[in-house]
């Protein structure tokens, strides 16, 4: 009976790093992908940082990573209700 209680917590151990990624919060892969708004937006320098074409291009890009995300949002929630109805699909 000794030799169950002590593997049970070593295989939460074991198991722990691989559950934190489930639990893992912050940008989603749509930010990474989208690059760096900052660099795109100078477009290599030519635009400053305030001006009137920097902040609509930053607010362009705001808008479309909102969308992207908005996008993959309705497609999990869409895969998960296909699965829903239909369990006999493999």
């Amino acid at each position: 009976m000794r030799l169950i209680s002590t593997r049970a917590p070593f295989a939460l151990l074991l198991a722990l790093p691989l559950l934190a990624g489930c639990l893992e919060r912050g940008q989603s892969t749509v930010a990474d992908s989208m690059g760096d708004d900052d660099q795109y937006c100078q477009a290599g320098g030519k635009v400053k940082v305030g001006s009137p074409e920097y902040v609509a291009c930053r607010k362009d890009r705001d808008v479309q990573r909102q969308n992207a995300d908005a996008r993959a949002d309705r497609k999990q929630r869409d895969l998960g209700e296909y699965m829903l109805n239909h369990p006999d699909v493999h």
